[in-house]
Order: C-alpha cells, then structure tokens, then sequence
C-alpha cells in the first residue's frame, strides 16, 4: 500500500496553476512498471501533467464548461479518484489519481494499483486508495490548518516543512499511522483511559458539541427525443459532516434511510474514517447491471470524525425518470429563429423551488435585435449583447406543471457574438438552474434521531437535505442535466 507520487498545486479559477510541491518515488515506480507490464504509464514531467489535472477537475477554462471525455454521461464518475488522460505523443491515462481541493490549493497523489488494471478493479477494493485519501486529508490540515486557510508566508513556511513532514508520516511512499478500513466496529463509549491521538488528527475540540449531516444529489440526464436512441440519466449523491465534538477519538454513526419503493444505493465510497461497513454495500454497483437487491437498507456508517468538514460517503441510484421533461425545437425562417420549448415537472418532485430559471444562449450569429417570445409562466429578461435569454420560471410551476415558451428572434450581424465551435446551424441548447430544498430524488435521507453520538458531550444535531439542478436541454439532441448542491457542465 504505496503511493507513486505527490502533488501540492496553486491555481486560481481560469488559470493555468503552478506546481508548488512535487515528491516522486522510484522504488514504488519501479513496482508499478512491474506489475503493470505492458499497461504501465510513466509519470510525466509536472508541466505535462498539471493541464490534464486542472480539466479534469473543471478549474480551466471557463468558456468550455463541457468536456466531453470528462462530463459524458456515458462515463461513470468517481471523484475524488480521477481518471487523467495525457496529452502529447505518447498519451496513456493515470488512474486512480486521487484529488481534494481546499481553496485556491490542490492536494493530488497517485497511489500503487497491486492488481492487473484490465478488467478496471472496483475502488472499494483498493487499499491503496483509502491510504492515499488518508494522507491527503492529513496533508490537508498540516499545510491549511483548522481553519481550513492558509496564505503567503505561512503556506510558503508549510511546504518549506513539508519534506520533513513526508519523511515521518511517508517514508518511501508507505504512509504510516493512517486510518484503516475495515478496523473493528465498536461504536461504543470512550473508555475511561487516556487514548493515544492518532497522527491524522493534530488536535481536539474544544467547546459546544455540534453534529451537522448535508445530503444533496446530482443527476445527470441525456433525452434525445429519438425512438433510435435511449434516454440516459443519473443520480450521485453525496454525505457530507461537520462534526464538532470532544475527546480524541469520539464515535458517530449516521444512517441512510429509503423509501420503500426505494432503488438500493450503489456504487457507495466511504471516508477512510469509517470504521465499518457492510460488505455487501460495497459491493453494490452500476457497472454489473444488477440491481442491488441484496442489500437496500438502512445504511449505517459508523466513524470517528476529523475536525475538518468532509465527505462521508458518495454514491449512485437508479430513479425511473428525470425530474423535468424538455423539448427544444428551433426552425429558421427568412432572417428569423422560430423557437419552441417544453418544460413538465414530474409529479414526484415537489413543486416548490428556491428559484428556477432556464438559460437559452445563441451562438455564432451576433447579438439579439429582435425578441418577440411569449411564456406561459413566469418572466422572460434579454441580454441582447450575450445573445442570451433568460427564462425566470420563479419559485413553482402552474397548476398543470408544464410551462411553455415561443416566439422568434432575430440577429443583428455588424459585431461578432458568442462563439461556439459546437453550436453552429440549428443546433443550440437550454441550460435550466434551480434548486429544491429539503427533497433528494433517490427518496435517500437521514433521520436526525438516528445520528447516534458517543461522546463526553450531549451534542446538537442538525441534518438538511437540498436538491439543485442544472438542466441542458440541446435541440436535435435533447440534454437534461440536473444535480443537487454543486455541479460543473
């Protein structure tokens, strides 16, 4: 359980990034070309890996918000372990190259696979990846500290310590004191002699017990409106805690709850603080086509928390449709565009938005002269020089859940408008934001009296869960893109 290099990069939104930090280690190098035989990939040079990186992870250019070999629904995600595919002649993808983010600074390791990479191996089996994950959430809190934010001379002073750091805690690319999955569960009370603090946890709360549980989810959705070819959609979800509580290793155990009628949970991904889990979790997912139904609930994650926030667990559902239905139909007339869209809310979905809008932009013909568009519901605002329109559908949809939008618009061509490389003829796209609190798709949820805390403090318990969405319906190929809390396109 080794891992083959270590990366400290700076970046800024947009940016190119600089590589701050960069540890390789050749015994671990000279393993993986071993085992990996004519599959191996080298690591390249930190200028021809940085770019590959910062797409990935969506931190790079900001006019080209969809990437394909990255944000196809065809490709299963599993962040924070990456698939990276270089560039240049000799190409080759490093995987599982793991990544967290804290700010304007990226953590980044690629552990040691022992196993033939052919068939890809699920990530639950890898050790490798939880001790990556490990180290990077202690290198986390040494370089940022419990605030969570470092800058100037101090973050230069952290990475001046850092190889010393790596000395102790890596040595050769072995991590040590890390936490293990798979340790003995017994989430039971603090024992009452003084407990050894763990070198992944620097230091103890001091001060009222607070446990704050979020879930939200991400769909992802492809609607093609064609007998020919099938509709695609996805649901992530994602457990995140702040868990503000005294001792040094005090013991917590959240449970997921399904409706039901509920889809089990599939491709589940815990945080190497988990201190057990059913296999049969693990085991679940979407890859096999099967459909979970050995294991469907409650899911229950036992752990004893960081101080930092993090990722409980992440994972995947199968729901049978998407939360909007679109059409998106574009006819050109003389000098004029003829549009017609289509939005139905599914009846599951709860209609009560905290805002919900859709974004209709036009490339490659110049800005907007003439609107003549009509709305069922809510109010239509126009960016003539972004060539943008944008259709406020407010916090509910009408009483019969479908809204409708049509008209023409014309363009004036004395000065270049948005470009886009894709959008060229008749095929264009709607983007349709909004957000739903206190729902999830998947019908996942946790109970705030199912928390159990063992700790020397009573504390307050809170749980929230939201729905956001992104939607992209396209014409000629209709996308639907919708996801809970955070999502890139």
């Amino acid at each position: 359980m080794s891992i083959r290099a270590l990366w400290v990069i700076s970046h800024e939104k947009g940016e190119c990034g600089t590589v701050s930090f960069s540890r390789r280690y050749p015994t671990v190098e000279r393993r993986a070309r071993g085992l990996a035989g004519r599959r191996y990939v080298p690591i390249p040079e930190d200028s021809d890996l940085l770019r590959p990186l910062l797409t990935e992870l969506g931190v790079t250019d900001p006019e080209k918000p969809f990437v394909t070999s990255r944000d196809d629904c065809a490709r299963p995600q599993r962040s924070p372990a990456l698939e990276v595919h270089l560039e240049g002649q000799d190409g080759g993808t490093l995987w599982p190259l793991l990544a967290i983010t804290q700010g304007e600074l990226i953590l980044a390791c690629l552990p040691l696979v022992e196993v033939p990479l052919e068939p890809q191996p699920p990530l639950p089996s890898l050790p490798s990846v939880s001790q990556g994950l490990s180290l990077l959430a202690g290198l986390q809190t040494f370089i940022c500290g419990a605030g969570g934010r470092v800058e100037g001379d101090l973050l230069a002073s952290r990475l001046a310590l850092l190889p010393a750091v790596l000395l102790q805690t890596c040595p050769l690319g072995t991590p040590l004191d890390t936490l293990q999955l798979g340790l003995p569960p017994a989430p039971s009370p603090a024992p009452a002699g003084p407990q050894k603090q763990p070198a992944w946890k620097p230091g103890v709360h001091r001060g009222r017990a607070v446990v704050n549980v979020a879930l939200s989810e991400q769909v992802r959705s492809m609607q093609y409106g064609s007998r020919t070819k099938q509709d695609l959609w996805d649901v992530f979800g994602t457990v995140t805690c702040k868990c503000e509580l005294e001792g040094v290793l005090p013991n917590v155990t959240v449970t997921l709850c399904l409706p039901p009628n509920g889809s089990p949970l599939q491709d589940v991904l815990v945080h190497p603080c988990v201190t057990s889990l059913d296999s049969s979790v693990l085991t679940a997912n979407s890859i096999d086509d099967s459909d979970g139904s050995s294991f469907s609930g409650p899911y229950k994650f036992p752990f004893s928390p960081p101080l930092e926030p993090f990722r409980l667990c992440s994972y995947t559902s199968q729901v049978p449709v998407p939360p909007i239905l679109g059409s998106y139909q574009l006819k050109e007339e003389e000098s004029q565009l003829k549009l017609t869209v289509s939005l139905k809310l599914h009846e599951s979905v709860r209609n009560s938005f905290e805002y919900c809008e859709a974004h209709l932009p036009f490339f490659n013909r110049g800005p907007l002269n003439i609107v003549d568009v009509r709305v069922s519901a809510g109010q239509l605002e126009v960016s003539r020089e972004k060539s943008l329109l944008v259709w406020v559908l407010g916090q509910k949809f009408p009483k019969s859940l479908e809204a409708t939008l049509g008209g023409t618009v014309a363009f004036s061509g004395q000065s270049p408008g948005p470009v886009d490389p894709l959008c060229t003829g008749l095929t264009a796209y709607i983007k349709l934001y909004f957000r739903v609190p206190d729902l999830t798709l998947s019908g996942c949820s946790v109970d705030q009296h199912s928390v159990q805390v063992y700790s020397s403090a009573k504390p307050r318990i809170t749980t929230c869960e939201c729905q956001h969405t992104k939607s992209t319906n396209a014409h000629k190929s209709l996308t639907v893109r919708t996801h809970m809390k955070k999502c890139t396109h």
